[in-house]
């Protein structure tokens, strides 16, 4: 049971810390600051330096000129509680038992025991914060503030959660805006999110200038409902989509003019990606997955690859692009490696320090032998190399014309058969060569066996001996 602000795992690394404190540090020896940016239902389309048109990203295209595109960057979920779950522990979702998109007043939550990046920085001394969406649980056992961040401000769950809901009924009570662990207003002005978010983040980065920080800025756009400030309504010739992702960028740019102004420009990362892909059945509301097939809810890459940019002057070589696997589950083992802190060693961490792949060292290549994609305990598909494997499954598309202004429209149940895809020629996975190419349909279905017996697969009836239990209320 929780007896403070941290899991027991938090409160064992503090302890150690207090015992052996560490020794002050110069300016050059300082560990980086860290700023994760990271959007919410955002396609691999809807940025300038990934193609979108429309609507200008001058702030993303400069940290793309500035620092390294990952084209080939995946979440490891294509939903949103469980793709921040991953993002934060390191982990598979299904090894820390959050899936799918948890509700309001949910009986389970991130679990006080799993360590979070959050938590190893702060035991590095680093400060804290998170302005922006949650969904990792909206009881105060699950807020941010018990999982080792020193602030929040912003939505426990996604913003299309509120009576206002199209599609909803009665399903959804008023939406609360927390800060800390206090509701502050019910049905917030949600014009206002983006612009919140900024003032806080740039405020937060202003008070710490002079010490380690993490900075977590998860917007609640361009999920549906789309809302956008007043300094941005109109602006784009893509309508009120492109409002809200020109704020967006105008978000990235304050954050990126306060790290110069106060000279701490070289000693910060900025990374910025997404939680998934865009939910198209919301047509011009929607994002765009480009070349990538289907979208949100989906293991096709249309639902998890994400457009992802990292820049730190002097560290991240300049204009360069990656073409190398790497996943949300590698941000804490990099962060981690950076700053000096070491990554649990008393449980299974999936993710990899990628930073030989940032860093641009000669002939890095991606850590991970395989990925597993999941939709919630299936496992539909497996990546290895230039190869992607889907086991026969149903997916949702589509059923006709997407839906209007905010509106859904319908899907329908497709199905596809055993099929393997080159990623490096054919990234819309269009083209099945398993017929070409048998031995390697072996080798990813003995993958994917490695799999089941881990982390299970509800397909097969398996259940995974390497699953941890998410937090439950009684």
């Amino acid at each position: 049971m929780r007896t403070c602000a941290f899991g027991v795992a938090t409160l064992t690394i503090l302890v150690l810390l207090a015992a052996c404190p560490l020794a002050p540090v110069s300016a050059a020896e300082r560990p980086p600051n860290f700023v994760l940016i990271f959007c919410d239902d955002l396609g691999y389309a809807d940025i300038g330096p990934f193609g979108a048109t429309g609507y200008a990203t001058p702030h993303l295209d400069r940290m793309a000129q500035e620092g390294m595109k990952l084209t080939r960057f995946v979440s490891a979920a294509a939903v949103c509680s469980a793709s921040r779950a991953a993002l934060l522990t390191g982990c598979y979702p299904q090894r820390v038992g959050i899936l799918g998109a948890l509700g309001p007043g949910a009986k389970v939550g991130i679990h006080e025991d799993e360590i979070l990046i959050s938590e190893l920085l702060k035991a590095r001394g680093y400060a804290t914060a998170i302005f922006g969406k949650w969904h990792l649980g909206d009881h105060p056992r699950f807020l941010p503030t018990r999982h080792g961040f020193d602030r929040y401000f912003g939505l426990p769950y996604s913003n299309d959660m509120w009576p206002h809901h199209p599609t909803a009924g009665d399903r959804y009570p008023p939406l609360p805006l927390i800060e800390g662990e206090k509701v502050i207003q019910t049905m917030p002005d949600q014009s206002q999110l983006t612009t919140w978010y900024t003032e806080r983040a740039v405020a937060f980065i202003r008070e710490n200038k002079d010490r380690p920080f993490f900075l977590y800025l998860p917007h609640s756009m361009p999920h549906v409902p789309l809302f956008v400030s007043d300094k941005f309504k109109g602006k784009t010739q893509r309508g009120l989509f492109g409002d809200v992702i020109a704020e967006i960028d105008w978000s990235v740019g304050e954050v990126l003019k306060t790290l110069a102004e106060l000279g701490i420009d070289d000693q910060t990362l900025v990374f910025f990606s997404s939680d998934n892909g865009p939910w198209l059945s919301y047509g011009n509301h929607a994002g765009s997955a480009g070349p990538l097939r289907e979208g949100k809810g989906t293991t096709f890459n249309g639902g998890h690859y994400e457009p992802t940019l990292a820049r730190w002057p002097g560290k991240i070589p300049p204009g360069t692009t990656c073409h190398e696997l790497a996943s949300t589950i590698d941000i804490l083992p990099t962060f981690a490696r950076l700053a000096g802190a070491e990554v649990p060693s008393d449980r299974k961490i999936d993710g990899r320090d990628i930073w030989p792949l940032l860093s641009g060292q000669p002939g890095a290549k991606t850590p991970h032998e395989v990925f597993y994609y999941y939709w919630n305990n299936g496992l539909e598909a497996v990546e290895s190399g230039p190869w992607k494997l889907h086991r026969p499954h149903e997916y949702r598309t589509l059923a006709g014309e997407p839906g209007k202004d905010g509106r859904p429209g319908p899907y329908r149940q497709a199905k596809i058969e055993l099929a393997l895809f080159n990623i490096e020629q054919d990234i819309g996975e269009r083209h099945n060569v398993a017929a070409e190419h048998p031995q390697v349909v072996q080798r990813l279905l003995a993958l994917a066996e490695k799999a089941r017996d881990d982390l299970g697969d509800s397909l097969t009836g398996r259940q995974g001996h390497g699953r941890r239990q998410p937090g439950r209320l009684p």
